[in-house]
């Protein structure tokens, strides 16, 4: 079996959300259980490209609308992150550092997408499947049906995975001329809304959808930014498929962004050493429990709600916790947060950016994990966070009411609420303070959650299934 997985992100090339980590795990483990599992993405310039060592794999020529364009196919050749990894390079249009954020972001996924599945006509064999990511890759299942270039790929199965349906790569029709000489009359497949919707397309053109949870595949039906009835109507080709995460990347035993490790049996004594890690560097008290926020400050993630809650935390308990916040985002949220740090430099502490070394760092210092999501198809970072002994205090929505048991509930090892508003994450926090006063407790749902398999392993089997079944 080969399963060729497109995507935009794929950690450690090119990442900014989950989307990244599960590309990056995924296809290795597949490959472990005797998948050929190859990824294919954007070539950006990112350190990766820099530091690793490439072969050309593929040079030809296609068009985008009248435009005739060269691109590059570059192949990785260590295989040091477990697969094949291919990078598409057009000059112009992929050749950046960010992988989000132009102007031009149609233009340039829809070429991407061209070279693609133009580099998949010439192959001298057809793949398993072809595994396509988000909108992204929306439009891959419509080209290779339906535009005439690409026939010889028509009957190959595609599945379509939706981490994050809010965004869905919305194209004005006028766009349609970018696309492959195409069967205008298919033009039902790419429309909705009067819009040309790469992700739409996906769903009506895969063989099979799935979503980065069961809960998640459910709430789609009820709130899927416009596209409620088509998910509906498709139900019979979903399935939702809990992420997993690599257990090779984040184990506090061996982490190597971590100078104190630790075990199940060591939880206590090696959280502590990292926690005074921590705190030594932000100027806070270790004896204190510590609650951080690690993610995109916007308001999907209801980061907008935390200045409130937590100005209203600390005007309730005083100084009794201590707060970190890590992450960038609306410059609203970034600045509300800034001023509520100032106004309380002795327990809230903000560091707006991205940081890998620093997450890791928090993961296995802090108590408490505050994920308040509005919306979280699946959610890694309670994962992450149950993986180093730090409780999830999680709102109950999508892949989050999937992986936390509350502890009012039988064998309970978290903390969840209803609302993503001010009232239930304070509410929450201190529920947070007495558990923590309750060390024995404490210790025993440290234990509980850092022996939970969210492996990729079982992951696998699933989308295993998947392919078998088309």
């Amino acid at each position: 079996m080969e399963v060729v997985h497109i995507s935009a992100e794929c950690y450690p090339v090119a990442k900014a959300g989950g989307l990244g980590d599960v590309v990056g795990a995924l296809p290795k483990y597949q490959n472990k259980a005797g998948i050929t599992s190859k990824v294919v993405l954007p070539m950006y310039r990112t350190p990766f490209l820099y530091t690793s060592d490439w072969v050309v794999d593929y040079k030809a020529k296609a068009y985008m609308g009248g435009w005739e364009f060269e691109y590059t196919i570059i192949k990785e050749v260590s295989n040091k992150l477990g697969f094949d990894l291919y990078l598409v390079d057009i000059a112009g249009l992929l050749d950046r550092q960010k992988i989000y954020g132009y102007a031009d972001d149609a233009k340039r996924f829809t070429a991407f997408q061209i070279a693609v599945v133009h580099w998949m006509s010439h192959w001298n064999h057809q793949p398993t499947a072809v595994h396509c990511h988000d909108y992204h890759a929306g439009l891959i299942p419509f080209m290779m049906q339906h535009c005439y270039d690409y026939q010889n790929l028509k009957d190959v199965p595609t599945v379509l995975t939706i981490h994050n349906a809010q965004y869905q790569g919305w194209m004005p029709w006028a766009q349609s001329l970018l696309i492959p000489r195409w069967d205008l009359s298919k033009k039902g497949l790419l429309d909705w809304g009067d819009s040309i919707n790469p992700l739409a397309a996906a769903i009506k053109c895969a063989s099979k959808v799935t979503t980065v949870s069961p809960s998640y595949m459910q709430e789609l039906m009820h709130n899927a930014n416009g596209l409620e009835t088509l998910i509906a109507a498709e139900k019979n080709k979903c399935v939702g498929i809990l992420n997993g995460i690599d257990h090779e990347v984040w184990n506090p035993s061996t982490d190597n962004y971590l100078t104190e490790h630790f075990s199940v049996k060591t939880v206590t004594a090696g959280k502590q050493k990292n926690k005074q890690n921590i705190c030594d560097q932000f100027g806070l008290d270790a004896a204190k429990p510590l609650f951080v926020f690690i993610g995109r400050l916007v308001g999907e993630k209801a980061a907008d709600v935390l200045p409130g809650a937590l100005h209203i935390a600390v005007q309730t308990y005083g100084a009794k916790a201590s707060y970190v916040i890590l992450g960038s985002g609306e410059p609203a949220v970034e600045a509300g947060l800034t001023n509520l740090a100032l106004a309380n430099n002795n327990c809230i502490k903000v560091s707006v950016g991205y940081n890998e070394s620093l997450s890791h760092g928090l993961y296995a210092a802090a108590d408490f994990l505050l994920m308040p999501s509005r919306v979280e198809p699946c959610g890694l970072n309670q994962l992450y966070a149950m993986r180093y002994g730090t409780v999830p205090m999680v709102r109950s929505t999508g892949g989050l009411q999937d992986t936390v048991i509350d502890m009012g509930d039988e064998g309970g090892y978290g903390i969840r609420f209803t609302h993503a508003n001010e009232t239930d994450i304070v509410q929450s926090i201190r529920r947070a303070v007495e558990v923590f006063e309750n060390k024995k407790h404490l210790l025993w749902m440290r234990e509980r959650m850092m022996q939970i398999n969210h492996s990729w392993e079982q992951t696998v089997q699933s989308y295993t299934r998947v392919y078998d079944s088309i």
